[in-house]
């Protein structure tokens, strides 16, 4: 119980420090939060949906348990599984896909990362939409649930996850790296 408080504590000290809050906290309270985060792909949907779901192509790999992105899989079919191996046989299940529309909606729940830990689940929708000769894709993940000392904390932290990851996944479909260079926007 103690290395999950270090490593709490070691990814909020490291999202505050690499990641600064955005603005795009919709809400932040006691019970839980709402993030969102909208960019625009160069690309058509149908290869923005394709690239999402793989994020061992795209997902960082300083935000899994196994230190390796290569161990993430997502089964992108309702029911299917968002879901890490660890070694020695030991596995992580991050989000369970809830709903699909290849191309355009992809709909998971379950808590990420150390919110596992704590008494919360969440809805984690993203959407893509045709926007000139490109996609823009659109994410929102609710957190709702108990944590004694609330959980709007948690809320820029996340936002910050799940924009670096946003970004990578903007620059893996734009130059084939998921490492972005410069100002994604």
């Amino acid at each position: 119980m103690m290395r999950f408080a270090h490593m709490v504590a070691g990814f909020l000290i490291a999202l505050a420090v690499i990641c600064p809050a955005q603005a795009t906290v919709n809400d932040a309270t006691a019970n839980g939060f709402s993030v969102a985060q909208t960019l625009e792909i160069a690309a058509s949907p149908d290869k923005v949906y394709g690239q999402l779901i793989v994020p061992a192509r795209w997902w960082s790999s300083r935000h899994t348990f196994s230190h390796s992105a290569d161990n993430l899989v997502l089964d992108a079919r309702a029911g299917g599984c968002w879901c890490e191996k660890l070694p020695n046989g030991g596995s992580v299940l991050h989000l369970t896909v809830v709903n699909v529309v290849p191309g355009q909606t992809l709909v998971l729940r379950g808590a990420l990362g150390p919110l596992q830990g704590l008494g919360v689940d969440g809805a984690l929708a993203i959407t893509l939409k045709p926007a000139g000769a490109g996609t823009e894709l659109s994410l929102t993940y609710n957190v709702g649930g108990y944590r004694m000392d609330g959980l709007q904390s948690w809320a820029a932290p996340v936002d910050g996850v799940l924009g670096e990851q946003m970004a990578r996944l903007k620059a893996l479909i734009e130059t084939g790296s998921p490492e972005p260079k410069g100002d994604v926007k």
